[in-house]
């Protein structure tokens, strides 16, 4: 019998690809106004120079460990007292500049004053855009209260938090909240999810897990013996990995609970 159901929260309960994609149009446009330069190819250009500047960091395998991608080391604070997320911490402030300024080179402005300031502006524009899907709360007004919900996801204890307070209706709804930075790795690693089962003093058998990443949520609950719903919003196929339950949209869930 089902008793609890997981959820994951990036591009599951919260909208993060569209925050992150209205922070960097508002941070462009501000480029666009000052030179004559189209703000959506800046924007590819600083997302390629920010995958490339981060990938050749130290913490870069701590950072996929634990789930942090290079766009939140482009707003993230890092303030955890532990020693990749101290070195995160110092690290990213160059990280944010250079990302900017090596990106408005590549479309042919030499302006490092400029790239400083679009690296402060798009971490206020992330904070001022926080989104959720129109089915979010609905749906978790519906299952609350019938079972235990536990929210698991992958990144910093911090940045998590920030999403959190941005958002601050959605942590009333979990009975556990888990980050992976806290408990030291992240999706698809089978110890979180065995970690999320001790604390809901429940069984595999008696809980499913949601979530919108194939190789995260769906992954990591396979291996940890958890059936899962994949949330596949944008018609995506897939061989790899492999599903008990897909839905297009999140209010397609209670179907799937009903079958249970």
């Amino acid at each position: 019998m089902l008793k609890a159901i997981m959820f994951d929260l990036d591009d599951t309960l919260l909208w993060d690809k569209r925050s992150v994609e209205e922070a960097f149009k508002a941070t462009c446009l501000t480029a666009a106004k000052i030179y004559n330069i189209d703000p959506g190819l800046l924007e590819e250009k600083v997302r390629q120079q920010a995958r490339e500047l981060y990938a050749g960091y130290e913490t870069y395998s701590f950072t996929k460990n634990i789930g942090i991608n290079p766009f939140e080391g482009l707003w993230g604070e890092f303030t955890e007292d532990e020693e990749n997320f101290r070195k995160m911490n110092k690290l990213m402030p160059t990280y944010r500049k250079q990302a900017w300024t090596k990106g408005l080179e590549a479309v042919g402005i030499d302006d490092p004053d400029l790239g400083v300031q679009l690296a402060e502006q798009f971490p206020q524009e992330r904070k001022n855009s926080p989104f959720t899907y129109e089915e979010t709360f609905p749906v978790l007004d519906q299952l609350h209260g019938k079972y235990q919900l536990l929210l698991l996801t992958n990144g910093s204890p911090d940045l998590q938090q920030s999403k959190l307070k941005l958002t601050p209706e959605i942590a009333p709804y979990f009975d556990h909240i888990v980050i992976s930075g806290q408990f030291g790795s992240g999706k698809p690693d089978p110890t979180i999810f065995e970690h999320a089962l001790k604390l809901l003093s429940l069984d595999k058998n008696e809980v499913i897990m949601v979530g919108d990443n194939l190789l995260t949520d769906i992954l990591g609950a396979s291996r940890a013996g958890i059936k899962s719903v994949w949330i596949n919003r944008h018609g995506k196929e897939t061989d790899e990995v492999v599903p008990d339950y897909e839905i297009s949209h999140l209010d397609e869930l209670g179907g799937v609970l009903a079958k249970l």
